[in-house]
């Protein structure tokens, strides 16, 4: 059975530090183009048909900007 994630993203909390990037293992998230008030790149999803909510990017960032969830598909 397989899993879909989404992830909720506190945009002018994140700073842009790519660890999270890093820690995804099919490569589903990215640095948008766009910055938040802080002048940072922020998170975002690149590919939302590619995630499976396994939550390493939740676990891994430093800052707890990123909420998980998991849904059956």
């Amino acid at each position: 059975m397989a899993f879909k994630g989404a992830l909720v993203i506190d945009t002018e909390k994140c700073k842009g530090c790519g660890v999270c990037i890093t820690g995804c293992p099919n490569q589903c998230i990215g640095l948008s183009k766009k910055v938040n008030a802080k002048g940072y790149n922020y998170l975002e999803m690149t590919a939302e048909d590619k995630c499976i909510g396994c939550a390493s990017c939740a676990v891994i960032c430093p800052d707890g900007v990123i909420e998980v969830y998991r849904a059956k598909e």
